[in-house]
């Protein structure tokens, strides 16, 4: 891993691990607070199904995982929790055990770019702001790849991320480093999906701006880009 990649993830494990030591799950006051609609909505697609297996890369401490997990008590089925940071797989496997769900848990510490994705062995994979965070292109479209193949006939992907990133100190309004390993414009992200799924189904797609306040290091930083969403099924 190089220097630049190493410090991004060291700011980047602070700011997350601060986030949830002051928010608990689904406590109002962060992005926390709910799970994100697009992946609880696009669960509607497996209402027939009577097992579910699905993978969560970028888990965090299960904001979309558990709610998924609640669905599998009246099926079978089993979530797949990947993340980068030991101190999330913790929290998540207590939240599981809090909220009745820990039976339709299993928890992974893996970079994403490392994951390993057996072949046609989910129905559903999810990645939430999740693989902006691998180390290069390359990577990206390896992830991709892996994911499409580990995806069963008929199953979904959901893919969420952050591209064109800016970070602005607020009280000086320089413009600074995006603390972010891959900060891909918007038109080459878009066109690296459509590559990897060219021969899905694209169930829903959709670029929305993006700006917010974070904390870092004591500084408030205004937080600017756009959002994807991309949601496909494999026909």
């Amino acid at each position: 891993m190089n220097k630049r990649i190493e410090r991004i993830r060291n700011e980047e494990r602070k700011y997350h691990e601060a986030c949830y030591d002051n928010y608990q799950l689904f406590e109002e006051g962060s992005w926390l607070h709910k799970p994100v609609k697009t992946v609880m909505d696009t669960l509607s697609y497996f209402d027939s199904n009577d097992k579910l297996t699905v993978l969560d890369l970028g888990c965090g401490v299960g904001r979309n995982s558990i709610p998924i997990a609640e669905t599998l008590k009246t099926r079978s089925g089993k979530v797949v929790c990947v993340d980068l940071m030991q101190a999330a797989l913790n929290k998540l496997l207590r939240y599981s055990h809090k909220y009745g769900v820990s039976d339709y848990m299993e928890t992974y510490l893996s970079d994403i770019g490392e994951c390993n994705i057996p072949d046609k062995k989910y129905d559903y994979i999810i990645a939430v702001s999740a693989l902006e965070h691998v180390e290069s292109e390359l990577k990206f479209t390896q992830v991709l790849d892996k994911m499409v193949r580990g995806t069963k006939d008929r199953g979904i992907n959901c893919i969420i991320m952050n591209t064109n990133i800016q970070e602005i100190d607020i009280s000086t309004s320089t413009e600074l480093e995006p603390l972010i390993e891959l900060n891909m414009s918007t038109d080459q992200s878009k066109e690296l999906l459509a590559r990897a799924f060219e021969d899905w189904e694209v169930i829903y797609t959709t670029v929305k701006s993006l700006a917010f306040n974070i904390e870092r290091n004591g500084r408030e930083i205004l937080l600017k880009g756009d959002c994807i969403t991309y949601v496909v099924q494999r026909r």
